[in-house]
């Protein structure tokens, strides 16, 4: 019973792992996609800004248009840390929900382990009373 009952907490433990993996490798993707995407749209911002520039020489112009260009990059960038944060509050949630039925599953194969090892206690003790009166 004991060998079953670590085989089953390393099934449980590999297959928390292996969700564990899973969830990251998502997120990673996830984040690895965002990362692309900014990076895209800012250098699709960078290049209208800076043929912008070129086509106009006048200095108020090209600081409006670098004022615009900090403007959209902390917006991305703010973007970004909102992403990430709903990320990992989805992960840690995941995570929480995961350890929870854990724990619960592991909470019923010990009640049942227990009942099993009483109920095999009281057949011993039965058996022992009744070789002490065979004696």
């Amino acid at each position: 019973h004991e060998r079953e009952h670590d085989r089953e907490i390393s099934e449980l433990a590999a297959k928390h792992a292996e969700e564990m993996e899973k969830l990251r490798a998502e997120l990673k993707e996830e984040q690895r996609h965002l990362l692309d995407e900014l990076q895209q749209q800012m250098a699709a911002t960078h290049r209208a800004e800076h043929e912008q520039a070129q086509l106009q020489s006048q200095t108020l112009h090209s600081l409006e248009l670098e004022a615009l260009r900090l403007t959209l990059n902390n917006m991305h960038t703010s973007q970004l840390e909102l992403t990430q944060s709903n990320l990992r509050k989805e992960k840690e949630t995941a995570l929480m929900e995961l350890r929870e039925m854990l724990n619960d599953k592991r909470a019923q194969e010990v009640a049942i382990l227990q009942s099993r090892h009483q109920l095999e206690w009281e057949k011993i003790k039965e058996q022992c009373l009744k070789e002490k009166e065979d004696l």
